[in-house]
């Protein structure tokens, strides 16, 4: 890290989040200035084409457009033709990469959705001027300003709701059980954006720490989180990179260096010029966590979250579960523009300790990013894949993304609980029992009379016909899955997100196959530190004993 730390350019692994109709980049901030250099002949007449084509187009197209978004467009095309990673963040989406990569910004400190059509408080975060006013999970934010936001796109909203830092928002929320808007005038404050968002204990002995993205923050989060799951008696830990897209390629290394031995390789890179190789080992500046781990990933996980499950899976460190993770190999460097915006350049590859770059096929930016997309990505057939293998001889793939020790899917559910969920029926009866009842605990049992009045109240609000809803409800794994999302909605709604995070934990396929292979995790880990111990070599008998410690379910 000296040579990028000298050069002032950080570089960062990345990924996208992908809608239908785009994609927005999530990664890091502080680039080079990207300034002009001595143009070739031939590249000073293309630029006098695009000028011209750009004024032509200007005056005589039949719309009167700014010549911003032809530029901007121009720009996307171009890098179109290099890889799905390399983007233009226009001014906004680079400030709003800043913030997010900072780890801060001056807000309320409220999460906010659009739910039908109205902007609809998830839950306010502790210790945030939101909080400290009452503003609860359920508030609709009608107004801002005395402007009414339903038809207020949800980007909008939230930057009109963040400022400087002391300044005031006057904003009016609509709750439950009462019938005027409460006006409220609240004054901005630093708000955290935590890269941790859940660490708890979900069983005796069984710590659970959730990595959201990888930011400047999140290595000094996970040794906080690592120090309190300790004084309660944390004997094993999962790890959860499930929707994680990445983020600081720094953030990953630090992450990693949490779990694995001072001197151990973390990930390398390689690219087209000498500066872009680079080899990162653990440094060993944190203290090592030695309890049986195991990993979780699956599609959403990406870039970074890929660095650190690779380099415990490579060193036999712990398990990987779940589903195979996204599978984005390339690694970005972020320059800044002129007038505000950036530049994230795909500068090189990296690679897993074991050799593997397990970036997927992009021949076909569509089916990258939007075909099949309820499948799992990386169904090429293993024996397609190129081979490698880990600390201890297992076998594990190139390309395609981190396929997991242990490939657990989630149980599908009916369309009509798909629906229920989609078009939050479970949260907004959960907001209107909550006001009904203001002395409900976060032991509340989800009986027979609370599915069936959900039922109800689903259908009379038009979510869904009630006939549907019954044959939803008559198939165990639908029940099972709404009863928990009913207990866990409803204790967030009394008491916050936060509260509800272990009840959405019970029942989580994945999550419990994972409580299930801390003995198989505990004897790889074993088996990896003795094999280090004989200076690398690995025995027929390590090997085999390792696949058995591994085995894979498919």
């Amino acid at each position: 890290m000296a040579k990028i730390n000298k050069t002032e350019k950080w570089t960062f692994s990345l990924t996208l989040v992908v809608a239908l109709a785009g994609a927005t980049l999530l990664g890091g901030f502080y680039g080079n200035h990207l300034s002009g250099a001595p143009t070739p002949t031939e590249l000073h007449k293309r630029l006098k084409e695009y000028t011209d084509l750009l004024s032509a187009v200007s005056t005589w197209a039949p719309e009167d457009i700014t010549s911003d978004k032809f530029v901007y467009s121009s720009i996307d095309g171009m890098l179109r033709t290099l890889d799905p990673h390399t983007s233009f963040l226009e001014p906004k989406e680079y400030t709003d990469m800043q913030d997010r990569q900072k780890g801060t910004f001056y807000g309320l400190g409220i999460l906010v959705t659009k739910r039908n059509d109205q902007v609809t408080v998830i839950t306010p975060l502790e210790g945030t001027p939101a909080a400290r006013l009452g503003i609860r999970a359920g508030d609709v934010i009608s107004e801002v300003e005395g402007v009414a936001t339903e038809d207020m796109p949800l980007d909008d909203v939230v930057k009109r709701l963040k400022g400087p830092k002391g300044s005031t928002v006057n904003i009016k929320i609509l709750r439950v059980g009462i019938e005027e808007p409460i006006p409220l005038t609240i004054t901005r404050a630093a708000i955290p954006t935590n890269s941790i968002s859940n660490v708890l204990m979900i069983r005796p002995g069984v710590g659970y720490v959730r990595i959201k993205d990888f930011t400047s923050t999140t290595v000094r989060e996970l040794g906080d989180a690592i120090e309190k799951l300790q004084s309660e008696g944390m004997q094993r830990l999962v790890l959860d990179l499930r929707q994680n897209p990445g983020g600081l390629l720094d953030a990953a290394v630090g992450v990693a260096d949490h779990f694995l031995e001072k001197g151990q390789m973390i990930v390398y890179t390689k690219g087209r010029t000498p500066d872009a190789a680079q080899d990162y080992f653990a440094p060993g500046k944190h203290d090592r966590v030695e309890v049986p781990l195991v990993v979780l990933v699956n599609r959403g996980s990406a870039s970074a979250s890929e660095i650190v499950a690779g380099a415990i899976q490579d060193h036999d460190r712990g398990l990987v579960v779940g589903e195979t993770s996204w599978g984005k190999g390339l690694v970005q460097s972020v320059y800044s523009l002129q007038y505000g915006a950036g530049l994230a350049l795909t500068t090189s590859k990296y690679y897993t300790p074991a050799g593997r770059n397990i970036q997927r096929d992009y021949s076909s930016f569509y089916d990258y990013y939007v075909a099949d997309e309820g499948a799992d990505i990386a169904e090429v057939p293993l024996s397609q894949r190129e081979q490698f293998k880990t600390d201890t001889g297992r076998v594990v793939y190139g390309g395609g993304g981190i396929t997991p020790d242990v490939i657990v899917k989630q149980p599908e559910l009916s369309r009509t609980t798909q629906v229920l969920e989609v078009r939050s029926a479970i949260f907004n009866y959960a907001v209107e029992y909550a006001a009904k009842h203001p002395d409900l605990t976060a032991e509340i049992e989800i009986t027979p009379a609370i599915v069936d009045d959900f039922a109800t109240f689903a259908a009379a609000k038009d979510f869904a016909p009630i006939a549907d809803i019954r044959d939803a409800l008559a198939k165990a794994e639908d029940r099972r899955y709404i009863e928990r999302a009913l207990k866990a909605e409803i204790v967030a709604a009394k008491f916050g997100f936060d509260a509800s995070y272990r009840f959405r934990l019970q029942g989580d396929a994945q999550v419990e196959k994972a409580l299930e292979l801390f003995p198989e995790a505990q004897k790889l880990a074993t088996l990896a530190a003795n094999v280090r111990a004989r200076g690398g070599e690995t025995s027929p008998d390590a090997s085999a004993q390792a696949a058995q410690a591994a085995p894979k379910t498919r």
